[in-house]
């Protein structure tokens, strides 16, 4: 009776400590003229555990409409682990960006009030840093001064629409410098986003709740573990 008791407090505990724990997602983009360069980093138990994804290479493929994307992943911080990440290549089409524009679609039609769902767990979501600056030229100084001016609002809008459905603990660090001399575009953006794991375990037992109808008709090809490899 001791050793069953002690199994289900262990047990509980575990799950109230999943529960209660802050996911932490940090996001690095860079774009300079063709290159780009992402890095997506999970973080729990105030970095214990990471999980990092790293993009460095996105292209467009010269033989057909696509896009290349070439990345690796790796689990953990230390050194022995970071010196072996996984290394992946995949080739995004046109017809894997419908089916997966389908397949939302879907979703959106079998879940009961799916957007409420969705607006309730984003105001659980906190942004504590948002930093977007960019150096845009287009070779002349008339189009340039409007490029800067519609940069300006589409970031504006952007980190609205981040403020109006998710919580900012910091206030947004944007800047755009115009460069009237060449055609340049530049930016680099870097974001933390946190959120509590029963906040999100939450979210998906009241999709699985609203659920309505029979199995869902998904489309293949649903994420990009199923995608076309090409190598580069």
């Amino acid at each position: 009776m001791f050793w069953l008791l002690l199994s289900l407090s262990i047990l509980v505990f575990l799950f109230l400590l999943i529960i209660f724990t802050k996911l932490t997602i940090l996001v690095n983009y860079y774009h300079h003229n063709d290159n780009d360069d992402l890095k997506v980093e999970f973080r729990v138990w105030f970095g214990l555990i990471k999980y990092k994804i790293n993009v460095p290479l996105i292209k467009i493929d010269d033989d057909s409409p696509s896009i290349v994307v070439k990345s690796h992943t790796n689990m953990g911080g230390g050194p022995a682990k970071d010196a072996n990440p996984e290394h992946k290549v995949t080739q995004v089409t046109k017809k894997d960006v419908l089916t997966n524009l389908k397949n939302a679609q879907e979703l959106l039609h079998r879940v009961f009030n799916l957007h409420v769902i969705v607006r309730k767990f984003f105001q659980k979501v906190t942004i504590k840093k948002i930093e977007w600056q960019s150096l845009i030229g287009v070779g002349d100084a008339a189009y340039t001064g409007m490029a800067t001016g519609a940069l300006w609002a589409i970031k504006g809008g952007i980190t609205g629409l981040l403020s109006h459905y998710l919580t900012l603990k910091a206030t947004p660090k944007i800047s755009i410098t115009p460069h009237f001399q060449a055609a340049v575009i530049q930016t680099r953006l870097t974001c933390i986003f946190q959120f509590r794991i029963g906040h999100a375990i939450l979210a998906g037992l009241k999709l699985i709740k609203f659920w309505k109808g029979g199995k869902p008709h998904f489309k293949s090809k649903t994420d990009f573990s199923n995608e076309k490899t090409k190598s580069i």
